[in-house]
């Protein structure tokens, strides 16, 4: 009896492995608990080119994904955004400037950026210019300068 066999994960199990690892197992946990509930499959030779496959179309798809950001990213850096809204007494606005109204006015540039990763402590309150930070992936981020003025 072998003392351990290889099976690739399906999903992430704790303390053995993340999905998509090659890992050695004992027999009767393979056959008793990873096999029956669909968490892992026998270690072929076709099911580890079908992992490294889709491993590869992952990592090509992360790449373009990657680009495509960078790419939105450099169009956002110098983009200037104003909005106008109406002031009372010591320029103070009436109600505030909100992501909705930052995220509808890049739209309005021509812009398709998701309003959920735009990224503003609290509503703007006062008139001025702000920079907004946007981050569309992890390690990639743009900064949109909004400009608040008078109506």
């Amino acid at each position: 009896m072998p003392a351990s066999v290889q099976v690739i994960l399906q999903s992430d199990v704790e303390n053995v492995g993340k999905s998509g690892d090659l890992v050695k197992v004992r027999p009767g946990f393979a056959r008793n608990f990873l096999l029956p509930r669909s968490l892992a499959v026998p270690a072929t030779a076709a099911q580890i080119n079908r992992i490294n496959h889709e491993k590869a179309v992952a990592v090509a798809k992360a790449e373009k994904a990657k680009k495509e950001a960078r790419d939105l990213a450099a169009k956002l850096e110098g983009l200037e955004v104003k909005i106008a809204r109406p002031v009372g007494e010591e320029d103070r606005l009436f109600g505030a400037v909100t992501i909705k109204d930052i995220h509808a006015a890049v739209v309005a540039k021509g812009f398709d950026v998701d309003r959920k990763k735009m990224h503003l402590g609290e509503p703007i309150k006062a008139l001025g210019s702000y920079t907004v930070p946007v981050k569309l992936l992890t390690d990639v981020s743009a900064t949109i300068k909004v400009e608040v003025v008078k109506k």
